[in-house]
């Protein structure tokens, strides 16, 4: 077991032996208070405990090695954990909106006492540094399921603060707030779990990557001597500090295979040491340099297409003045019709460069340029 999963492991199980301490104590305070609020609120810890034990579980099975059937390994199964997290809270939220509006239909007196409102200081206390603890890890280990158990445990003491406040309240004006505040509670769990439930569905989709970490290897690839650009960078996770990548570099033309070969693999090694990033493959495009005339047919192609609002970039340009072909990747905007954007550029082309064989490659905005 390596130290991020022992990490998740060790604070799960912390968060599930204080949920559990707190369940018992809060339920018990409620029962005997007859208070519907305690009870919804050591509910909601226990739903805390079984997230807990999910994310034990999922962290167990994702770090299991690859296999036939999942070559790149099984990291994205923490995603479906946070899930089933993000479900958990989100049905602890209705249940608990549901049993408050019954109690405002019917309301039952509440019997606090001195004892339930230490008990409820206590948690509130706890959960605060739970809370801070779990989500600090969370981040530390990169753990979405785990990062997320610590904000809701941060939610979870906003909780009882209400419930501390409706309980004195209650006390001193003889006035009954708890069904409401039930209600208040249940729309936060509510919020909450719908929330991270679009959090995991965007990483299970695939999100657009992180810009600095583009940035970085980008950054990284382009301090090469060789490279006068990176383009295309596409990468692929498969769980936290899981990813594979993809790019293009922008090479002399003159270059021979063997000195390309070095410097993809020159930069392979690289990415992988300083980021963790697995480049899969480093596609080659090549740029003129023999001819001041292809130089001055790029300026002036690129001003045409860059004229456009949806083109984002182009890269990619290579001219060959005697076969009389010419050829670009051009990154469109989302919401753009490619083939209507390509058609637009052919012609603008074909009338500035009659007789060129023109072809042009659309990329999509994958990454920020």
């Amino acid at each position: 077991m390596d130290n991020r999963d022992k990490t998740i492991i060790q604070t799960s199980i912390i968060g599930i032996v204080v949920n559990l301490f707190l369940t018992v104590f809060k339920a018990v305070t409620g029962l005997l208070a007859n208070s519907i609020a305690i009870i919804l609120d050591a509910v909601n810890n226990l739903s805390d405990a079984l997230s807990s034990v999910i994310t034990i579980v999922g962290t167990k099975l994702a770090s299991k090695k690859p296999d036939k059937k999942h070559p790149l390994g099984h990291g994205r199964i923490e995603y479906l954990s946070a899930m089933l997290v993000a479900a958990i809270i989100l049905y602890a939220g209705i249940t608990s909106l549901i049993e408050s509006i019954k109690k405002i239909i019917n309301p039952e007196k509440a019997e606090y006492t001195a004892a339930s409102i230490i008990i409820l200081i206590v948690a509130v206390i706890t959960k605060v540094i739970l809370g801070t603890y779990v989500k600090k890890k969370g981040k530390e280990v990169n753990s979405g399921s785990l990062a997320a158990s610590g904000q809701d445990a941060l939610f979870d003491a906003i909780i009882s603060i209400s419930v501390l406040l409706s309980a004195v309240v209650y006390m001193i004006f003889d006035v009954s707030l708890e069904a409401y505040v039930g209600v208040i509670i249940s729309a936060v769990i509510i919020k909450a779990g719908i929330e991270m439930m679009s959090e995991t569905v965007s990483d299970i989709l695939g999100r657009r990557p992180d810009p600095e970490m583009t940035a970085e290897i980008k950054r990284l690839i382009n301090e090469e001597p060789e490279v006068r650009g990176t383009y295309d960078l596409f990468i692929n996770n498969y769980g936290p500090d899981r990813n594979y990548a993809s790019c293009h570099v922008e090479l002399r033309d003159d270059m021979t295979v063997d000195e390309v070969d070095n410097l993809t693999r020159r930069i392979q090694a690289r990415v992988f040491r300083e980021m963790g990033v697995v480049l899969t493959g480093v596609g080659v495009y090549s740029y003129n340099t023999k001819d001041d005339e292809a130089a001055a047919i790029r300026n002036n192609i690129q001003s045409m297409v860059m004229s456009h609002e949806w083109a984002i970039q182009m890269h990619g340009f290579y001219v060959n003045l005697e076969e009389k072909t010419l050829r670009f990747d051009v990154v469109l905007d989302f919401g753009i019709d490619y083939a209507d954007a390509i058609k637009t550029l052919k012609k603008e082309l074909s009338e500035k460069y009659p007789g060129y064989n023109i072809d042009i490659t659309t990329d999509v905005y994958i990454s920020d340029i």
